[in-house]
């Protein structure tokens, strides 16, 4: 009896693990797509709203879901609390949101670099930025979704497998 409760266990961690693994292969498109849609909304604030940086990104945060909404949160807060650059305000909320996030290194280093020509240009030059920063995010998008579909099947069931593969050998 302890040995059928034991494998039950072990098929349901491994299993857990897989759908897991695999759900951040899915958030990773949505991410993207939330990030996408957040830089296109910065756009029309900037264009359009002649909205301060700062008031646009506390706009933006209260529309994104969790984690973008943090970053674009503690982007307008590092504006308005302290003396800083743009770009070192960009750069600090960046580092600490983006662990909480899907993303990969790809995405980091397309908004690093998005956040060193954040509020140095007037706005047509600040429009093409955002222009090209979405060109790349939909590249990375593409990717991100080519991924998914290779991988999250194979993932939910390599934990399934594994569990089975697991309890074949403990017996």
């Amino acid at each position: 009896m302890m040995k059928l409760f034991g494998a039950v266990f072990i098929i349901i961690a491994a299993t857990w693990a897989g759908f897991e693994a695999s759900k951040h292969l899915s958030e990773r498109p949505r991410q993207l797509r939330l990030l996408k849609s957040a830089l296109q909304s910065l756009e029309a604030e900037i264009m359009y709203g002649h909205t301060p940086l700062h008031e646009a990104s506390r706009k933006l945060s209260a529309q994104l879901s969790k984690p973008l909404s943090w970053f674009f949160e503690s982007f307008a807060k590092k504006l308005t609390d302290s003396e800083t650059t743009v770009k070192a305000a960009w750069d600090e909320s960046l580092e600490e949101v983006w662990k909480l996030t899907a993303l990969k290194q790809g995405e980091f280093e397309i908004m690093k670099q998005f956040g060193e020509t954040l509020g140095r240009h007037d706005r047509y030059t600040q429009q093409k930025q955002i222009m090209l920063t979405i060109t790349h995010l939909e590249r990375e998008e593409a990717d991100a979704y080519e991924k998914q579909a290779k991988y999250e099947k194979m993932v939910k069931s390599l934990g399934f497998l594994s569990g089975l593969l697991l309890i074949i050998l403990l017996m």
